[in-house]
């Protein structure tokens, strides 16, 4: 009852103040910052793509291995809480940057051009909007519902 007094006083004293609230509790961001995320995945998608043509490794290897994160979606066929998990080890910079350093430090040309498309397609995906995953559906990321809203 209370938090219901709190939200109408709140939405009197701050009309679009309650929507900065509803998209804070439902973890995903909106307008501005939103788009300033995006940006950075798609920045981070021209580097690493920049980066990857310095190396030589061909585009063959960089078609193939492009689209090998989203095989992480098959889990969302056990459920969704475990289609998240994957989906989000698969497209986190933690083990892109984790093997970008260790083909850096081992001098190992190979494992950085892997990290390079892996980094390449997160920053795709981040700049098409696909932000990492709620257990709740594929629909919901960190960046905002994928897809239409909903009319109802």
């Amino acid at each position: 009852m209370a938090e219901a007094l709190l939200v109408v006083a709140r939405r009197a004293a701050h009309g679009t103040r309650l929507e900065v609230l509803s998209h804070a509790k439902t973890g995903s961001v909106s307008r501005g910052v939103r788009t300033v995320l995006r940006l950075e995945g798609l920045a981070v998608f021209a580097v690493a793509v920049a980066a990857y043509a310095q190396f030589g490794a061909g585009w063959g290897l960089f078609a193939w291995l492009f689209l090998l994160p989203d095989l992480s979606c098959l889990a969302y066929l056990v459920g969704p809480r475990a289609g998240a998990a994957a989906y989000n080890a698969a497209h986190s910079y933690a083990g892109a940057l984790g093997l970008l350093a260790a083909g850096v430090l081992g001098a190992m040309p190979l494992v950085l051009a892997v990290a390079l498309v892996w980094c390449a397609h997160i920053g795709f995906d981040r700049a098409l909007g696909h932000g990492l995953k709620y257990a709740a559906g594929f629909g919901e990321t960190h960046l905002g519902r994928l897809g239409r809203a909903d009319p109802w």
